[in-house]
């Protein structure tokens, strides 16, 4: 079923996964909202490939850690279109912001990530919740491994705020599903052209190697296109009976044994 005519808001889109998704909702017709915190050249770079997708849209900016300034988004995106069909929650802070080990992290850090994840979402949902017509459709993306996992010590903030963000989507799913939108969480695995970008070229070699070698049984990394198609399919009609769910979408490698080398478990 065609989402043409749709209009969508998802947050993080000037670059990365968030352009990703943005760029397929375009080629399906959506109209989109493209938010930006500081990079307003990458915002506009985005709203051209939305344009040479066939659709259109509006380049919005704010900072997903201030209530205020969410609340502000929605109010350009209720003066811009009116109503809204889709919200995609997928802004994230730049890792210097949140990235430090339990013992070390200050509050500042765990406020950044809690705010720009749980909070920003309990917002984000309720405003959008207005705006939304029925059948609506709201997505969190998130980073399941780290809100059940410890070994990555610097991520305890966004990983205590990825926790909070997927509960936040259950108990959305039951408060808007009588309306019959659907509001689902969407873990990528490690996806290129997104934060692993941002991480020293011996780190980015050695995550790639490890998922190129067999972490990922389908023996590459994702792009922002592969997280964008999971959305498209969610945001179909044909999709309305999924709702407060983790949906993993990282080429297997969630279904692989940490307790045992990635050589051996290929029979």
């Amino acid at each position: 079923m065609s989402l043409s005519g749709k209009v969508a808001l998802v947050t993080g889109s000037s670059r990365g996964i968030g352009r990703g998704i943005v760029l397929k909702l375009a080629a399906e017709g959506v109209r989109v909202g493209i938010h930006y915190y500081r990079n307003k050249a990458a915002a506009e770079d985005t709203l051209a490939g939305v344009r040479r997708a066939g659709s259109d849209g509006v380049v919005l900016q704010a900072d997903v850690t201030q209530a205020e300034q969410i609340l502000g988004l929605f109010d350009r995106i209720r003066a811009e279109f009116g109503i809204l069909d889709i919200f995609v929650s997928n802004a994230r802070p730049e890792a210097p912001a949140f990235f430090e080990a339990p013992m070390k992290i200050t509050l500042e850090q765990w406020n950044t990530a809690i705010h720009s994840q749980a909070t920003a979402f309990l917002i984000g949902a309720r405003e959008a919740a207005d705006l939304l017509r029925d059948d609506g459709r709201i997505v969190a993306i998130t980073y399941a491994p780290g809100g059940r996992t410890g070994g990555l010590q610097p991520w305890v903030a966004m990983g205590a705020a990825k926790a909070a963000l997927e509960t936040l989507v259950r108990y959305f799913a039951v408060a808007l599903a009588r309306r019959g939108i659907t509001v689902n969480a969407l873990s990528p695995g490690w996806t290129e052209d997104s934060v692993l970008n941002s991480l020293p070229e011996p780190a980015q070699a050695a995550i790639r190697d490890w998922h190129l070698q067999g972490w990922t049984p389908m023996g590459r990394l994702g792009t922002p296109a592969d997280v964008g198609n999971v959305i498209v399919l969610l945001c179909q009609a044909q999709a309305g009976w999924i709702t407060g769910q983790l949906i993993v979408a990282d080429g297997g490698a969630s279904l692989m044994n940490p307790e045992m080398p990635a050589a051996l478990q290929f029979g």
